[in-house]
């Protein structure tokens, strides 16, 4: 028994192959009285028997369409079914009792309960093949939601209609991170560290990259403020510290922020940040992924390029075969900043992009044009950046300021000593050697340890320092305690800073964040210096392009 052929399966031969017995059997399809000249050269040209020739013009008199001229496909009619009753009902009952479970049984499991069920109704059990067919012609969303629950089921199925629509450049920028697919070495044996993290942010309207930050830290509030930063500010200076030679001009205050439900995006910081510089904090509902889809698209992009490169881990761990990627890593953390800052300003904002249908630089130019208002920039840079760390609230003790159960101290806090209102007091985690004090009027002081001979050290090291105590059963820590630990710590990993790769990535990430720190601190007050970088050429958009 042959079945009428399924459309959406038609291979381009057999519909070429349709259109050119149209294309004969059309003229004379209608005539009323076929001479057997015609029938027999209709045959010929179309190398066909005389009955099957009768076959199709029958078809094609009923349905004047080319479709009806299409081979058939041997078999029973699609969607016929030829099991039995009892058969049919053994299958929608192993269905819903094995198949419709959290658990998530495979048809194999489904058959094999198919089989039982048979057996004891004495009916022959139906093919492994049958049962799937069954499956897939079930309700797919109510078996996802039996199997997956209903927030898988809404993934997969739910209708995606809500998008953000954009006027004008930095009307909505989404923010997100993600643990980068390639290994870093350390910058002084070049052995194998660990894979950095990457936020990004993106201009929905123009598709431009509105900033980055890269960091061997997982992701907080400080990688958050710092992307921030990257991206509100002029990156000028930025890209000659780097000496990379190219136009990046996205900078300015965005209209709002768009970002997930992680703990770093919640934070009390970035919501005080955003609400002093007029920025409205936008939080996708929770288990809508698809509400981040540019930014998600993103990083697909830049994920897909670093998967080029020596060291990365690929984005399937099936498609890595035997490639050891620690093994092959050869790129230190700068330079991974610096090759994904090229490829970000020398690739992807002039390539075309695949919605927009031009590039992301020429769609940037458009996108500022239409906003009503210029670009906004913070009245005060520096400012800006302390508004968006992290922060706690304190009372000025009589003995100085007392956070992480460490003391600081300067002579500008004198006149709230012992005072009952508490102030708030910003730090860096990348180096808590010096807060930032909150004055009543809007004003800021750095505060630095009471004890101006202590090393400068990360929150990091001293929550690592704290642990260590506690292990050994000191429940009050002071001060003291805690720089003779990490004091001692650091002389462990100068030890042995060779001999692990755990130890290579404290040290590094130590280092890293100090120097940052450093960097940050000279940008406030003076413009970066081309001459720190006299062993790294200067690579211009073109020649990366």
């Amino acid at each position: 028994m042959a079945q009428a052929p399924d459309r959406t399966l038609i291979s381009e031969t057999a519909w070429q192959k349709a259109v050119a017995r149209e294309a004969v059997i059309r003229p004379i399809a209608f005539v009323k009285s076929l001479t057997g000249q015609e029938r027999f050269a209709a045959c010929r040209q179309l190398g066909l028997k005389p009955t099957r020739f009768y076959q199709l013009l029958a078809q094609f008199r009923r349905k004047p369409v080319t479709s009806s001229l299409l081979d058939e496909t041997p078999g029973p009619e699609k969607g016929r079914r030829l099991l039995s009753q009892e058969q049919e009902d053994a299958v929608a009952c192993a269905i819903q009792e094995i198949y419709c479970r959290r658990e998530r049984p495979t048809i194999t499991a489904v058959h094999d309960h198919v089989r039982v069920i048979c057996r004891q109704r004495d009916v022959p059990a139906p093919s492994w093949k049958a049962v799937k067919a069954r499956i897939d012609r079930s309700d797919q969303r109510k078996l996802a939601k039996a199997r997956e629950g209903a927030k898988g089921a809404r993934q997969q199925f739910a209708p995606v209609v809500d998008e953000y629509s954009v006027g004008y450049g930095l009307e909505v920028v989404q923010i997100d991170h993600t643990l980068v697919d390639l290994f870093v070495v350390d910058a002084v044996n070049r052995q194998p560290l660990q894979r950095p993290w990457l936020t990004l942010a993106i201009d929905v309207a123009s598709r431009m990259v509105a900033g980055f930050y890269l960091s061997l830290e997982h992701p907080s509030s400080t990688s958050v403020a710092l992307a921030i930063r990257h991206m509100v500010l002029p990156k000028a200076s930025w890209l000659a510290e780097r000496n990379v030679i190219g136009d990046w001009p996205v900078h300015g205050l965005p209209t709002a922020i768009h970002l997930d439900n992680a703990r770093e995006f919640r934070g009390k910081a970035l919501a005080w940040g955003a609400s002093e510089h007029g920025i409205n904090l936008i939080h996708r509902p929770v288990a809508r992924p698809h509400y981040s889809g540019h930014i998600e698209r993103l990083i697909g992009t830049m994920m897909g390029a670093v998967h080029f490169l020596p060291g990365s881990t690929s984005s399937d761990i099936g498609c890595r075969g035997d490639y050891d990627p620690q093994k092959h890593a050869v790129m230190t953390f700068d330079e991974l900043e610096r090759w994904l800052t090229l490829e970000i300003v020398g690739r992807y904002h002039a390539d075309i992009h695949r919605a927009l249908k031009i590039p992301p630089r020429l769609a940037w130019e458009d996108a500022i044009l239409s906003r009503r208002e210029p670009l906004r920039l913070p009245y005060d840079e520096h400012r800006f950046v302390l508004d968006f760390l992290p922060f706690e609230e304190r009372v000025i003790r009589r003995d100085g300021l007392h956070l992480f159960g460490l003391k600081y101290w300067d002579d500008v806090l004198s006149p709230w000593t012992g005072a009952p209102d508490k102030m708030r007091v910003r730090y860096d985690p990348r180096d808590i050697s010096c807060v930032f004090v909150d004055g009543p009027t809007g004003e800021s002081w750095p505060v630095r340890f009471a004890d101006l001979g202590r090393p400068r050290i990360t929150l990091g090291e001293h929550r690592q320092a704290v642990t260590a105590l506690k292990a050994r059963g000191l429940q009050s820590v002071d001060e003291h305690l805690i720089f003779e630990t990490i004091e001692a710590q650091r002389q462990i990993v100068e030890m042995a800073g060779r001999q692990t790769r755990s130890v290579r990535r404290g040290a590094e990430r130590q280092s890293r964040a100090l120097a940052a720190t450093d960097r940050q601190q000279a940008e406030m007050t003076d413009d970066a210096d081309e001459d720190d970088f006299p062993d790294l050429a200067p690579l211009s958009v073109e020649e990366w392009s």
